[in-house]
């Protein structure tokens, strides 16, 4: 469905019973994400869940009229769930949408009844060692300059950061397919106005490592073992800080373990959900 939220059209899609407790899901990759992943992730828990995803804006087929913004996103997120008609509810999101989901909770404690987290970071350092890890790795020879302009933001254009996004998406999976590296480059929406915002604008400000203690929810952190461009230590330093927070670690993922190990990835978080008591109606 299309949804005004905040003088923005975002295609939503809602899975479960409308009396079921809400569970919103970010996507990741501004500009290059779209609610399609949290949508095969999360879409399971329909039978529990009441479970929005969405196009953030400027992302997949949304309208995309800025900012584009860490504080947009944030509100457009509570748009919905007003839109929802909820006082509270399960926030997630993996990657970039980690962030997302993170701010929110610092801005909006009272309303996050839990937040799962997957792959995700509390600051840009996790810059240097993707870096490394690009430059180092024996799958791929790494074009340098089409690096740093998907890293820094400064793509020309939607081919552009097409061509960039394939030279890199080897190196998320734990076992690299290249035929699925072709099926996810095909499948991608590319707004390369948002990815260039938010890559060169937010992320160089982008630090939230004081302000994790308000988030007074229980967290789970998940993370692939071998994810190169947030790695464990990036999720140890956010399960640290986070007052009621877990860490787990899928030892046979990468940046996806919700995909790499998508049946223990989902009995981790339902187990989480129901212990913490957030699948309550």
């Amino acid at each position: 469905m299309r949804l005004r939220i905040n003088d923005n059209d975002l295609e939503v899609e809602v899975f479960g019973a409308d009396d079921a407790p809400v569970l919103i899901a970010h996507h990741g990759a501004p500009g290059l994400g779209s609610r399609a992943e949290p949508r095969a992730t999360f879409a399971p828990f329909a039978d529990t869940f009441r479970v929005i995803v969405f196009d953030a804006r400027g992302s997949g087929v949304s309208e995309g009229n800025p900012p584009f913004s860490h504080e947009q996103w944030v509100a457009d997120v509570d748009g919905l769930r007003e839109w929802a008609g909820v006082e509270s509810f399960v926030m997630a999101g993996g990657s970039y949408g980690g962030f997302i989901s993170m701010e929110y909770a610092i801005r909006h404690p009272s309303r996050v009844r839990a937040l799962v987290l997957r792959d995700t970071s509390a600051d840009h350092e996790n810059d240097k060692a993707a870096r490394e890890n690009a430059l180092s790795s024996t799958r791929v020879t790494i074009d340098v300059p089409k690096f740093d302009r998907i890293n820094d933001g400064t793509v020309w254009d939607d081919d552009d950061l097409r061509d960039c996004w394939r030279e890199i998406l080897p190196l998320y999976d734990h076992v690299y397919d290249p035929a699925k590296v072709i099926e996810k480059v095909e499948a991608t929406p590319y707004r390369y106005q948002t990815h260039n915002y938010a890559f060169s604008v937010n992320i160089p400000n982008y630090d939230i490592k004081d302000q994790l203690h308000k988030i007074t929810c229980p967290t789970l952190v998940t993370v692939g073992r071998d994810d190169w461009i947030t790695p464990v230590a990036s999720s140890e330093i956010i399960a640290s800080m986070i007052p009621n927070a877990r860490l787990v670690v899928f030892e046979k993922s990468g940046h996806s373990p919700q995909v790499e190990e998508a049946e223990l990835w989902r009995q981790t978080v339902r187990a989480f959900l129901n212990e913490v008591g957030a699948d309550d109606r």
